[in-house]
């Protein structure tokens, strides 16, 4: 049961780790464009901060606390003899 929940937080982690690295790089596409004078949607971005980056990172720290921790126990557990 641990493994199956460990597994869909990694892949879920995982899907959100390519999320944030594309927002990132679209930011640093935007920033450049709008000292280029071409309009790449920084506009857009800074409008999608708050409702969708924030907690698209937030879930990225919180879940890679989690997992780690997870697998912490896991693994200090099957190591135990009780």
């Amino acid at each position: 049961m641990v493994t199956k929940i460990s597994n869909l937080i990694n892949n879920l982690l995982t899907v959100n780790v390519f999320f944030v690295l594309l927002s990132f790089i679209w930011f640093g596409i935007a920033v450049i464009g709008k000292y280029t004078n071409i309009p790449l949607g920084l506009q857009i971005w800074h409008s999608l901060w708050e409702p969708l980056f924030l907690p698209a990172i937030s879930v990225l720290m919180g879940g890679a606390i989690l997992s780690g921790t997870i697998s912490y126990v896991s693994k200090n557990l099957n190591n135990s003899s009780f």
